[in-house]
């Protein structure tokens, strides 16, 4: 194991690790995001987070072989420098970072004004911030405090999904009291292509966004005391994860109600309750989805902190973020990674239309990039090593690697090429560049610093 998870603590389980790998994938953007999915796409929009889940697939299983060879907590920020060198691992590194940062503000600010449902005399941003330090402090407790909010979050939001999948399959398929089987949904309004058969991949760029999160597993099982069980364990069932959660969710929501009812900004799963006649069922949503945001903001701060911590052991950042308490906590990378939150959410509150919608569009290609990365570092460490033992191996080596990073560029030209996500792309190769600079500027003081110490 490398030794910048030397000093961390081994206090999360088997079970804590399961959680963190679903709760990683279902997250806010299946129960509110998957409108805007299905509006674009149609009924085919389980295509959509079919193929996209397929690629988040094979990241997982490239990221998988080389993290049960070598479990790591920088995990791929650890693969990308050994494998493509020093300026990879800080990129891809600070890179992460700085995505989870802006994630922790924009999950903060989701959960407050998801909050304004039941309250409305306290101020969003007051909310936002109380959310963020309730999060803040479950992580800077203890690794073991960590695993069991994510724990109880992560099992909240696939009780809720496995309910609808249960519920709507017997209202889909005619086993619900006074309804008979209907598929009509389907078909009536334009077909199962209403906008096309090129919708179903144009709008992948916008789900692969929803399912970010399952690599951190691969981060977190280093923490555990069998790491290489954890990560096989998550590699091998984020397979059922995505398809039964994404695709049977898309696919029984427009078999429930028409593809073009869906409200941007509200939850399906709340309307197709509401179709099938069960009373309360906004109030019960609104708060799984809070529960699901608050699972976000909780891993967010976890791997934010960690991928600091590991920069610091690298000498990529002041070597404070090394440090950590009795009970094996990092505690200033985690007081960092929240105070650049905090700062996120305030720029949500002063100038909304310009600082903070920067700060997420800089940031919207970033985990395409870190993917890539992943990608290549796979391919190159196995060709590296070739007779090293792997318990997870990535299927059809190396066509299918290639293949999963070849689309990963084409998603990133088609970002390129889409006016409404340019700008996105732009800063976040602007995002990439200011990376690039500051590793230069690093490896400059240190040379220098060595330089004076001879």
């Amino acid at each position: 194991m490398h030794s910048s998870s030397a000093s961390l603590r081994k206090g999360l389980k088997q079970r804590h690790l399961t959680m963190i790998a679903i709760g990683g994938v279902v997250g806010a953007g299946l129960f509110v995001g998957s409108a805007a999915v299905i509006q674009s796409t149609g009924p085919a929009a389980f295509l959509t987070y079919a193929v996209t889940g397929l690629l988040i697939v094979m990241v997982m299983r490239m990221l998988g072989e080389m993290a049960t060879s070598t479990p790591s907590t920088g995990a791929f920020c650890d693969y990308a420098h050994e494998a493509l060198g020093d300026w990879a691992g800080f990129s891809v590194a600070w890179l992460y970072w700085y995505f989870w940062v802006v994630v922790i503000a924009f999950e903060a600010v989701a959960g407050a004004k998801l909050l304004t449902y039941w309250i409305h005399d306290v101020p969003v941003w007051a909310m936002a911030c109380g959310l963020m330090v309730l999060m803040v402090t479950s992580n800077l407790f203890s690794v073991e405090s960590f695993g069991e909010f994510e724990f109880w979050f992560a099992g909240v939001k696939v009780l809720a999904i496995i309910a609808f999948l249960v519920l709507g399959g017997l209202y889909v398929f005619g086993a619900w009291p006074g309804h008979r089987m209907d598929l009509s949904p389907l078909t009536a309004h334009g077909g199962w292509f209403p906008k096309g058969g090129m919708a179903v991949f144009s709008s992948v760029v916008v789900v692969v966004f929803s399912m970010v999160g399952a690599e951190i597993a691969t981060i977190a099982a280093a923490e555990s005391d069998d790491p290489v069980k954890a990560v096989s364990k998550a590699t091998h069932s984020v397979v059922l994860r995505l398809g039964l959660f994404y695709v049977g969710s898309a696919f029984l929501l427009t078999a429930i109600l028409p593809w073009n009812s869906f409200v941007l900004g509200a939850s399906p799963l709340v309307d197709a309750f509401r179709a099938m006649g069960l009373p309360g069922a906004d109030h019960v949503m609104n708060a799984v989805v809070i529960t699901a945001v608050l699972s976000c903001l909780n891993s967010g701060i976890y791997s934010a902190s960690r991928m600091l911590f590991v920069l610091a052991g690298r000498q990529h950042a002041p070597a404070v973020f090394t440090r950590v308490n009795r009970k094996g906590v990092p505690v200033a990378a985690i007081l960092l990674s929240s105070v650049g939150g905090f700062a996120c959410v305030a720029a949500a509150y002063v100038s909304p239309a310009r600082l903070f919608l920067f700060l997420l569009n800089s940031s919207g290609a970033i985990i395409l990039f870190v993917y890539i990365i992943i990608g290549l570092s796979q391919i190159v460490l196995r060709l590296r090593k070739p007779q090293q033992a792997r318990p997870v191996k990535m299927w059809f080596f190396p066509w299918l690697s290639l293949a999963t990073i070849a689309a990963m560029v084409a998603l990133l030209v088609q970002m390129g090429a889409d006016p409404e996500t340019a700008s996105q792309l732009h800063l976040s190769l602007l995002a990439f560049a200011m990376s690039l600079l500051m590793y230069l500027a690093t490896r400059g003081v240190r040379a220098r610093a060595l330089a004076r110490a001879t």
